[in-house]
């Protein structure tokens, strides 16, 4: 944590890599992300059909709404800071930062701010599939980026496809 992005992004994959052989994609390949008004990019390390770990970041900074997911949604942040306020609490903000673990409970929304550069590693477990709107929303009818949209896909199959062929769901 803490130390430029290209380090800890080459730290986090290949810890995991070793952790998890034959199930963390240790290309270089990032995608942009335009997930409810969130503008980023993401290197997704591992995808099937109930689970996926990426790395979400952005240099500049970004804000949203977190979208309502079937799945829970934890975010480690390994540098700068998430701002977060949830429905269920909407008058108060969270601040994580370096080291820090937010939870996105699945079902539950909220507000979030990356004041400025922060990278998080993303993990999720659920139904993947259904949350696809959300995730693509944007990209199909507001920036209407058939080539980020393509991208996205080919990645998630592709990854998802060879968790199928080891048996994994």
């Amino acid at each position: 944590m803490g130390r430029p992005r290209e380090q800890m992004v080459e730290q986090c994959i290949e810890e995991l890599a070793a952790t998890y052989p034959e199930h963390i994609d240790t290309s270089l390949d990032w995608i942009f992300s335009l997930t409810s008004g969130a503008v980023g990019t993401m290197k997704i390390l591992h995808a099937s059909i109930s689970e996926y770990v990426l790395i979400f970041g952005t240099p500049v900074g970004t804000e949203a709404f977190s979208g309502r997911y079937p799945l829970d949604i934890h975010d480690f942040v390994l540098s700068g800071q998430m701002w977060t306020y949830t429905e269920r609490d909407s008058l108060t903000r969270h601040e994580y930062g370096p080291g820090d673990h937010a939870v996105l409970e699945r079902g539950q929304v909220k507000g979030f701010r990356l004041p400025d550069a922060c990278w998080m590693l993303e993990y999720a477990r659920g139904f993947l599939p259904a949350a696809l709107p959300v995730v693509l929303g944007d990209v199909v009818f507001s920036a209407v980026d058939g080539r980020t949209l393509f991208k996205t896909l080919q990645m998630y199959v592709r990854l998802a496809g060879r968790e199928l062929m080891h048996g994994k769901v």
